[in-house]
């Protein structure tokens, strides 16, 4: 079977509105990252300066002590939710991207098995080894895509429970070490 020119024209239309549509989904990740690490420049700037007055208006080594202790816990939150964002915007990319690559594939398998089924249609009398090879290979090719996907969705919720566990164990060891900056501070002063 051929395609026709018109046929041919509809694909390449189809294909080309599936990359102006990930190109449009991939520019609006790149802005919500910029968008994100302007916010988090501005406001480090802002905490920056705001550090900077109170560290000038420290009295004494204890007075810096406690001012170091307290912006531990913070610092460590912030940067976890800054990872929590960032991973956020990524893992909302990668399922956009993930989506879209399955509905193209689910259409160009279909496709590709109607082509199959109309070669096996019309093949002639005695070919039937060769469809039934065809066929074989068609079942294998989409068996183990769907292998791979598996595996691939697998590894991702892995890979996030695996984020999520390393913000929560990087936020408790920094309100650990704080709890014990604090104590030993007030241990210093007495």
């Amino acid at each position: 079977m051929s395609f026709t020119p018109e046929q041919f024209a509809a694909a390449q239309k189809a294909n080309l509105e599936t990359l102006f549509g990930l190109t449009g989904k991939a520019f609006e990740s790149v802005e919500r990252l910029v968008e994100l690490n302007l916010q988090v420049a501005k406001a480090s700037l802002a905490e920056a300066a705001e550090t900077t007055y109170a560290a000038l208006s420290v009295k004494d080594a204890q007075e810096l002590l406690a001012l170091q202790a307290g912006l531990l816990q913070p610092a460590a939150e912030k940067a976890a939710a800054y990872s929590r964002h960032l991973y956020d915007i990524m893992a909302g990319s990668t399922a956009e991207l993930s989506k879209v690559t399955e509905s193209t594939l689910a259409d160009n398998q279909k496709k590709v098995l109607a082509l199959v089924d109309n070669a096996v249609k019309n093949a002639p009398a005695g070919s039937e080894s060769a469809v039934a090879l065809v066929k074989s290979a068609v079942a294998a090719a989409n068996n183990a895509y769907e292998s791979v996907h598996k595996a691939a969705k697998q590894a991702s919720e892995v890979a996030e429970a695996n984020f999520t566990a390393i913000t929560n164990s990087a936020v408790t060891a920094t309100k650990t070490a704080t709890a014990n900056a604090a104590k030993a501070t007030k241990r210093a002063a007495a």
